[in-house]
């Protein structure tokens, strides 16, 4: 099961056997508008806080997911899923609502693929038949926390991302021998890397070497090389954070293929939407791979993929004591099953 000093194999190869992505009305205009079950038009969402709509965001994903799994809530041994707010709150309330045992977890915007290990490791141990989990994200509630309220209207640097109003979920069950289904195969789980940078309008840049250390001890413990993965796509470190993690590799003797590395939050988003250096936040990577790229590996695009969520684990508090920024990421490999 442990390979290697920091990953594990799933031998028996839990299955995704669905999937919910909810998003704003941002997302609606972006490239990826196709692949979300759910989308709003404005985002209040009928509720009086931004806060309160970003539990609707999560409660919406995993109940798309479990209806296109033709499960019931009462079905589910657990709940494991996280976003940025303050004591995770919105998915705490979220778990209030669905009654489901619950891993509350923060990994910042890699908690989508911590959420997925964890999810993989008790199905392949048979510690439960089916398992939810997801991450989400709400751009004004965020913004509002670890930055400006979105109606002060500060200006940003080039360097900054546009946090994604939205949520994914994916339904993880023991695997039924189902061809169509992507599953899981191994997780790499990732060090707190910490290399000095404070600027919180920087975060892909301050993510890049988390990304690097752990896309390198996946390599390195699995014993592979990077030409075996049709795609490996990274969370949300954006234009700047990608092409830094790209330099970091290549100077540490990984030779990738440049157009099989891309990042969610460069492909969730139109290139007139003003995003800056991209897109981020715990929903980014939970979005576009729950949708989008699980989507073209059911279509026969992708066979395999390593997806890689990177995480800034800061607050609030810790910026206002000047703080330097340790981040972490994530990795899981997915397949379709033959």
């Amino acid at each position: 099961m442990l390979k290697g000093n920091q990953s594990w194999v799933f031998q028996n190869r839990p299955a995704i056997a669905a999937t919910g992505v909810s998003g704003g009305p941002f997302e609606a205009n972006g490239k990826l508008a196709a692949d979300f079950d759910i989308l709003h038009d404005d985002l209040w969402m009928g509720q009086e806080s931004y806060e309160k709509a970003h539990r609707i965001l999560l409660e919406e994903a995993y109940q798309a997911a479990l209806d296109k799994g033709k499960l019931l809530k009462e079905d589910i041994q657990f709940f494991i899923a996280g976003d940025l707010i303050n004591q995770i709150t919105p998915t705490s309330l979220t778990a209030r609502t669905n009654q489901i045992p619950y891993f509350g977890i923060f990994g910042a915007c890699s908690t989508s693929m911590e959420g997925l290990a964890l999810a993989s490791f008790i199905i392949n141990y048979q510690g439960a038949k089916h398992v939810l989990t997801g991450a989400s994200s709400h751009n004004a509630a965020v913004e509002r926390q670890f930055r400006y309220p979105t109606e002060y209207g500060g200006q940003k640097p080039p360097t900054a991302q546009w946090t994604v109003t939205g949520a994914g979920v994916a339904l993880v069950t023991a695997n039924q021998g189902d061809q169509t289904l992507p599953v899981t195969t191994s997780a790499t789980i990732g060090k707190v890397i910490d290399m000095g940078l404070t600027d919180p309008l920087n975060m892909g840049g301050a993510m890049a070497p988390a990304a690097a250390d752990t896309i390198i001890a996946h390599f390195r413990d699995m014993q592979m090389d990077p030409s075996e993965y049709d795609l490996i796509v990274t969370g949300d470190l954006g234009r700047i954070g990608q092409n830094t993690t790209y330099e970091l590799l290549i100077n540490a003797g990984l030779k990738m293929d440049r157009e099989k590395f891309q990042d969610c939050g460069l492909l969730i988003y139109q290139e007139d939407q003003p995003v800056h250096s991209g897109a981020s936040g715990a929903g980014c990577s939970a979005t576009v791979l729950y949708g989008h790229l699980l989507n073209q590996m059911r279509q026969g695009v992708y066979k395999k993929i390593l997806a890689v969520a990177t995480g800034a684990l800061l607050s609030p508090l810790t910026f206002q004591q000047n703080e330097t920024i340790p981040c972490i990421a994530h990795a899981v490999s997915i397949e379709m099953d033959e």
